[in-house]
């Protein structure tokens, strides 16, 4: 009954030498690992080092109209100086390029092993913003203060920060319009809210504030035919009514027309 725990000490004191000696074994295999894996790094820092050489050619590619590509190179190059190829900061240098008037949309690659692929896509203004500003197909104002405007644009206008409401109002109606042979040259949204536009035949269509679209599309199947046969001796068309619309006459006084019913203004 004695003899018994000397026996176990003993296997647990020949156990725990075993586990030292496996922990040793494991300890050298670690340190080879370590080595190895700082082996493969220094590697990697020598192919690193070679890689990243200095950005020797910009290659810049798109439809430039209003863009410059020697503006595109001069904001490359200031961003690519004293860096190479490897440790340049691609989204610094399209946040510069981006920032150049009329510049749309910027891809930066590396094209290897000495240079860069720049993609730059243009703006395409749909409209003039007020007096000098620029709006994008999109409804953005991209330019509030052009210093070139294309006069043959449409000008719009309205409250600060309704651009793109009354920019997709001037895309969604200009071709209705076109379509009954009239072209929209100006639309405006007043801080009452309420619309109007103007023709190329100098002829004013006022919409008002309510029901909007109801009354623009009133006005190309009722009105638009008439506009177009006589705007010569119109002034305005009023389309602020229940059930027709009135004419504005360039000699003077107004007429209502009736399309169903009596009709009554609702501005």
């Amino acid at each position: 009954m004695l003899g018994k725990p000397r026996n176990r000490r003993k296997q647990t004191e020949k156990s725990g030498s075993s586990f030292l000696k496996a922990m040793k074994v494991d300890w050298r295999r670690w340190s080879m690992t370590l080595a190895s894996l700082a082996g493969l790094a220094a590697a990697g820092g020598v192919v690193m080092w070679t890689l990243d050489q200095p950005i020797e050619a910009v290659a810049v590619a798109g439809r430039f109209q209003r863009v410059s590509p020697a503006d595109v190179e001069r904001a490359v190059k200031q961003q690519v100086r004293g860096v190479g190829l490897v440790s340049v900061d691609l989204e610094a240098v399209r946040g510069a390029i981006a920032s150049i008037p009329w510049v749309d949309s910027v891809t930066v690659q590396r094209a290897w092993p000495h240079g860069l692929r720049v993609v730059v896509s243009e703006q395409v203004a749909a409209a003039r913003w007020r007096e000098n500003g620029l709006l994008n197909t999109r409804g953005e104002l991209f330019a509030s203060d052009a210093r070139h405007v294309p006069q043959e644009l449409a000008q719009l206008d309205g409250p600060d920060g309704t651009e793109s409401e009354v920019a997709q109002r001037y895309l969604a109606s200009q071709g209705r319009l076109a379509e009954a042979g009239l072209r929209l040259t100006a639309l405006r949204l007043d801080a009452r809210g309420a619309w109007e536009f103007d023709l190329a035949n100098g002829v004013t269509v006022r919409l008002g504030r309510r029901q909007v679209d109801e009354r623009f599309e009133r006005f190309v199947s009722t009105a638009a035919k008439l506009v177009t046969q006589r705007a010569d001796d119109i002034s305005y068309v009023d389309m602020r009514y229940t059930n027709g619309f009135a004419i504005g006459w360039r000699s003077g006084g107004n007429v209502a027309h009736h399309t169903d019913g009596d009709s009554a203004k609702d501005v």
